[in-house]
């Protein structure tokens, strides 16, 4: 059946009329698109507060929130490697107003370890963009007789399992890059999980754990205060913020590297103008002088690339830290 005009709607609001009914048929909303966002968006953090993630994380909410006028509101979701968190974000609407911060534990190594988890990050989860690369540091409690890498070594190896080291939970990005400097060294040390970075630090401050390894934001402010002594830097090269500070491949272990990234992931399924959006609203906010300032101060490496971007970097994490995690025998926490 034809559709007329009824005589008795002015033409314009026929013709409205009906493009709102052709919407409704197909069960969209044109306002509900064009609007996003229209109400506070959840941003889940898989870990407790006082950690890199939350740190990075408030410094491009604080710009979104500027840049789209409705909030980002931080939900820290600590324990169980993330999972609980990427889980919950599993089970939101597909509708862009719950994201995740990303990062290496959740997207390269919860897939090797937790098979079981009811999700598949490749497939239930959109890539929207990669925020920050943080230097990952190694640390020691200002009591550890030790000053460089070959004395902790030393240190180390004369009391097999008998020093600690401290993560902000398993398969976070200090535990991989310790389980890395284990294998490299052939140090033996056991792991203490957290629920966090903040949890972990606040042990690894009051000298109940001897090692760490963190990313810039959450360590420099006890480094600088000597609470910490930093013994290496896991980037290819020395950082700004501390000069001093030599790389573990300077210290003769080829190859290695461990760099902390952090980056937003959604539910697959949210509309494609979604996820374009709010990746081009990260690339204005990491390029906003405040952020520009916090990554310098850091040693930070800014993002915000596209998408596809992204997964590419998330594909190349996957494989290059599978060796670690098995060599590492790395098991759920």
């Amino acid at each position: 059946m034809q559709n007329t005009p009824n005589p008795l709607i002015p033409r314009r609001d026929y013709l409205k009329w009906m493009g709102a009914a052709g919407l409704a048929a197909t069960g969209v909303s044109g306002h509900a698109q064009s609007a996003w966002p229209n109400k506070p968006i959840r941003w889940i953090i898989p870990f407790a507060p006082g950690g890199t993630s939350s740190i990075v994380a408030r410094g491009i909410a604080a710009q979104l929130t500027k840049q789209m006028g409705v909030s980002f509101v931080i939900d820290n979701k600590g324990g169980g490697g993330g999972v609980p968190a990427m889980q919950e974000l599993h089970r939101a609407p597909a509708d862009g107003y719950t994201i995740i911060m990303s990062h290496i534990g959740l997207m390269a190594v919860n897939p090797l370890i937790y098979p079981d988890s009811g999700y598949d990050v490749n497939k239930d989860f959109v890539p929207v963009t990669l925020l920050s690369r943080v230097p990952s540091l190694f640390v020691v409690h200002k009591d550890v007789p030790a000053t460089d890498m070959k004395s902790l070594i030393a240190y180390v190896k004369s009391r097999p399992g008998q020093l600690n080291y401290a993560s902000a939970g398993n398969a976070s990005a200090g535990h991989l890059a310790m389980e890395a400097l284990k294998l490299a060294t052939g140090m033996f040390i056991t792991h203490i999980p957290y629920r966090g970075t903040g949890p972990a630090l606040n042990d690894v401050l009051a000298g109940r754990i001897q090692l760490f390894s963190a990313g810039t934001p959450a360590l420099l402010p006890h480094i600088k205060s000597g609470a910490v002594r930093c013994i290496a830097v896991g980037t290819t090269e020395r950082i700004p913020v501390l000069p001093d500070v030599p790389t573990v491949q300077e210290l003769g272990f080829k190859d290695f590297e461990t760099v902390q990234w952090y980056g937003i992931h959604a539910r697959t399924g949210t509309p494609p103008e979604i996820i374009t959006k709010l990746q081009q609203e990260c690339a204005k906010a990491v390029k906003s002088p405040e952020v520009v300032a916090q990554n310098a101060a850091e040693s930070a490496i800014p993002g915000g690339g596209s998408s596809a971007e992204y997964a590419a970097f998330v594909a190349r994490e996957q494989a290059r830290w599978k060796e670690v995690v098995i060599k590492g025998q790395i098991k759920p926490g």
